[in-house]
């Protein structure tokens, strides 16, 4: 039998095939706390860009909370991601050290709760185009991070064999250094 590839209709036929054999869809019923989230790399509104871009890159993460007093205590107003360094601030002559996050932040961000499933977290990135969510507690404080990374090495946790024994692609070379993110 020859081997499926992507685009080619036994890729597909082969696909169908294993939907619900190997896939354990109670694994998108956990709640969000399963996935290997982070503190919440916190800032108040009057921090700058330059700041918020230092604690990003020093935390390696992509995504700033933004609450009053930039504490964990204080509710949820804001997020300011690496997205918004390339959409708000690059190229429109704005000075990142004297820009105040309050001006470039999205206001009142899709949140999840600490209740919310792995299955809900997927829905509102994939509905909503999110690459970072927050997660509150009930009194709408930062509790954590969910990032689409947390959730792909989640899956790839659970489905190692599925994900990381494929054979290459035929035709696709390997990349010899790693460009972006």
């Amino acid at each position: 039998m020859r081997e499926a590839h992507p685009g080619d209709e036994l890729y597909f036929e082969s696909r169908e095939s294993r939907v619900g054999s190997s896939f354990d869809a109670s694994l998108l019923h956990e709640p969000v706390s399963v996935l290997r989230s982070r503190q919440p790399l916190v800032l108040s509104m009057t921090s700058t860009v330059t700041e918020a871009m230092r604690a990003m890159q020093a935390d390696h993460t992509g995504c700033v909370v933004i609450t009053d007093d930039g504490t964990v205590k204080s509710k949820v107003n804001g997020v300011f991601t690496e997205r918004d360094v390339l959409f708000r601030i690059v190229d429109r002559g704005r000075n990142p050290a004297q820009l105040p996050l309050q001006e470039v932040m999205t206001p009142n961000p899709e949140t999840l709760s600490v209740r919310s499933t792995v299955a809900y977290a997927l829905n509102k990135m994939s509905v909503g185009g999110f690459r970072h969510i927050p997660v509150v507690d009930d009194e709408y404080r930062p509790a954590f991070v969910v990032s689409v990374r947390d959730v792909v090495e989640f899956l790839v946790e659970y489905f190692p064999r599925e994900v990381l024994n494929l054979p290459p692609l035929e035709g696709v070379k390997p990349q010899k250094a790693r460009e972006g993110a």
